[in-house]
This record gives C-alpha cells, structure tokens and sequence, in this order.
C-alpha cells in the first residue's frame, strides 16, 4: 500500500516538473513549485515509514516549514520585486512620520 503510494507521489512529482517547465505564467510555476515541495515532503515521509525510519518524518515536517516560507518569499518577491520592502501600512498612513 506505502509503495503504491510511494509511486503515486513520483507520478506527481514529474506531472508538477512538467507544469514548472511549461507554465504560461510565473504564477503556474510558483504554484508547481509548491506542488513540488509538498509532494517532495509526503514522499520523504512515506519513504521514512517503509524503511523504518521514524525520524524521516522530522525532515519532512522541517522541509514542509521551509516551503511554506519559500513560497511566501517568491510570492512577496514577485508583488514588490524586492524582499527588503516592507509593504504597505495597513491603516494606510506613512510609516516613520
């Protein structure tokens, strides 16, 4: 059962690597590229339960946070073109005056 959906995430992992390559927009490939993270920590997981190795779910959970903050890193990067741009204030007045 574990191998079958072992197999599962591989056939994902290459249908997302394909949607990455192809993508018409940036947003298509950024949204591949988290398909591609989440699969990647579901295998790490499944991989870590058929060899015996509990602490694989460690990595994967570790893995999984760093695609989350990866994601959220592209996403402000591509809405300001810059990563040191604190945004816009929420009450709408300028910050520092």
């Amino acid at each position: 059962m574990f191998a079958a959906a072992a197999l599962a995430l591989l056939v994902t992992l290459a249908l997302a690597l394909v949607r990455a390559a192809l993508g018409p927009t940036v947003f298509d490939r950024v949204q591949a590229a988290n398909s591609i993270g989440t699969a990647a920590m579901l295998l790490l997981a499944v991989l870590g339960f058929l060899n015996g190795r509990p602490e694989f779910l460690d990595l994967a959970i570790v893995y999984g946070l760093l695609n989350v903050i990866g994601m959220i890193a592209m996403l402000k990067y591509f809405r300001h073109g810059d990563l040191g741009d604190p945004g816009d204030p929420i009450d709408g007045t300028e910050a520092g005056k």
